[in-house]
C-alpha cells in the first residue's frame, strides 16, 4: 500500500492529476466509509423492496377489492411520484413528527432506506405481477388440488417460477436501486457522492473524483449484473420462460 501511495504521490507532482484518497490517510478513510455506506445502503434496500415486493405482488392477488386497491394505489403513488420528493418527504415531513423520548425516530440514513426501500418495492411488486402472470394456470390448479393453501400455492409454485421469468427485469430494476441512492446525498447520509464531495470540495479535484465515481459504480452496476446473470443460469428451468 506505501507503494501505491507514493505513486499517487508522484504522479500528482508530475501531472497535477490530484487522487488524494490513495495517499492521504483521512480523504481515503472518508471515502472508504462512503463506499461502504453505498453498499450497505444498497443491501438493506434490495432486501426489502424485494420481500415486500413479493408480498404486494400476492396481495394483488387477495379476495378483497378494498386490498386490491390499497396495493394498487401504494404502487401508483410510489412509481408516480419523483424520488427526491418522496425522499424528503419522509426525511423533513415525516421524521419530524416520529419522534422516541424527544429524539427522532430515525436519521438521515434509516429514512432513506425506508423512502428508497418503499420506492423499489413498487417497482418489483409490478415485476413480480407480470410474472406470476406468467405461470400457467395448470400448475396453480394442480397444487391446489393437492391440497396446498392459497398463500402455499403462492410461495412454494408460483413465486419460484415467477422469479425465473423476473430474472431480467429484476436484474435492471437492481441496477436502477444502485443508482437511485446517490439521491441520499441531498438529506445529509454519507454514501459515496456526499463523502467524494467533501474530498473535492477541499482538495479542488473535481475531474478526478468525478472518473473514480463513475468507475466505483460501474464496477458495483458489473459486479451486480454478473451476480444476476449467473443466478438466472442456475436458476432456468429448462422450457420455462424461454
Amino acid at each position: 500500500m506505501e507503494d501505491v501511495a507514493r505513486w499517487f504521490q508522484w504522479l500528482h507532482q508530475a501531472t497535477g492529476i490530484r487522487l488524494t484518497i490513495f495517499y492521504d490517510a483521512y480523504d481515503g478513510s472518508r471515502f472508504v466509509q462512503g463506499f461502504f455506506t453505498t453498499l450497505r445502503l444498497s443491501a438493506y434496500c434490495l432486501a426489502g423492496s424485494l420481500v415486500l415486493g413479493a408480498t404486494l405482488a400476492w396481495l394483488r392477488g387477495a379476495r378483497s377489492g378494498l386490498v386490491r386497491a390499497a396495493v394498487a394505489s401504494f404502487v401508483e403513488l410510489f412509481r408516480n411520484t419523483p424520488p427526491l420528493v418522496q425522499l424528503y418527504f419522509f426525511y423533513f415531513a415525516l421524521g419530524p413528527l416520529l419522534k422516541v423520548g424527544g429524539a427522532p425516530l430515525l436519521g438521515s440514513f434509516g429514512w432513506a432506506v425506508v423512502a428508497l426501500t418503499l420506492l423499489e418495492s413498487a417497482f418489483a411488486a409490478e415485476i413480480f405481477r407480470a410474472g406470476i402472470e406468467a405461470v400457467p394456470r395448470a400448475m396453480v390448479e394442480a397444487a391446489e388440488s393437492l391440497g396446498f393453501s392459497r398463500f402455499q400455492v403462492f410461495a412454494k409454485v408460483v413465486l419460484p417460477l415467477a422469479v425465473r421469468v423476473t430474472m431480467p427485469a429484476m436484474t435492471n430494476n437492481l441496477v436502477n436501486l444502485v443508482k437511485t441512492t446517490t439521491l441520499a446525498y441531498a438529506i445529509a447520509v454519507p454514501e459515496l457522492v456526499y463523502m467524494s464531495a467533501q474530498v473535492w470540495s477541499e482538495q479542488v479535484n473535481v475531474p478526478e473524483m468525478m472518473i473514480v465515481l463513475l468507475v466505483c459504480y460501474v464496477a458495483i452496476v458489473g459486479i451486480i449484473n454478473e451476480i444476476m446473470q449467473w443466478l438466472e443460469r442456475r436458476l432456468r428451468v429448462p422450457g420455462f420462460g424461454q
